[in-house]
């Protein structure tokens, strides 16, 4: 008999606890706790949202909110167990929100819809995705605390809401763009030396 599910439930499990701990370690102050979480659960989130729906850009506004409700309300989730829990399902009723709004805003054409192209990546896609993720976010670990906190939250949008990021870091509003600014072209300078990384 194959002991799979249990392996599964066993990384599971300790997957819950690691975030749990992190969790903790972020509402203690420790802001690399919460890099390590948006790190892990961020290619989560964004297939959630993309799961019901939206537009890439629709996604990672969802996405952006989802982040800012929890530096928001970092002291107020109950069970840290349940974070990802917490996440998805904040994840899940912003995009209904999102594209409740879009329903209603655009009258559907049900030949266009027929004849529009599966939006969503095939696997082969989805990993190359997943691998330039993760080696992105290791380049920004690599960057001061100040650009980590402000691009974990606004990185993923053209116009992020500067009044929220302003809010939930405590950063003047008027520093926020020129602070993105500076943080990404850093990066982008760390991301042209590394000669292993590729952006398609």
């Amino acid at each position: 008999m194959s002991n799979v599910p249990v392996d599964r439930a066993g990384a599971s499990l300790d997957r819950a606890a690691r975030l749990a701990e992190r969790l903790e370690r972020a509402r203690a102050g420790d802001r690399d706790a919460l890099d390590e979480v948006v790190r892990e659960l961020n290619p989560l989130l964004w297939r959630v949202a993309r799961a019901q729906g939206l537009a890439a850009e629709e996604a990672a506004d969802v996405v952006q909110t989802t982040w800012l409700e929890l530096v928001r309300g970092l002291h107020t989730i109950r069970s840290s167990s349940a974070l990802t829990a917490w996440l998805v399902t904040t994840t899940r009723r912003e995009s209904w929100r999102v594209r409740g709004l879009a329903q209603r805003q655009t009258p559907h054409d049900a030949a266009t819809l027929e004849s529009s192209p599966d939006p969503d990546p095939g696997p082969a896609d989805v990993l190359l995705s997943e691998e330039r993720d993760r080696a992105l976010w290791q380049h920004v670990a690599r960057l001061p605390e100040r650009c980590r906190a402000l691009l974990r939250i606004v990185a993923y949008v053209d116009r992020p809401d500067y009044t929220a990021v302003s809010e939930a870091l405590g950063m003047p509003r008027g520093s926020i763009g020129p602070t993105r600014g500076r943080c990404l072209a850093k990066l982008r300078e760390m991301l042209a030396a590394d000669s292993t990384w590729s952006p398609t």
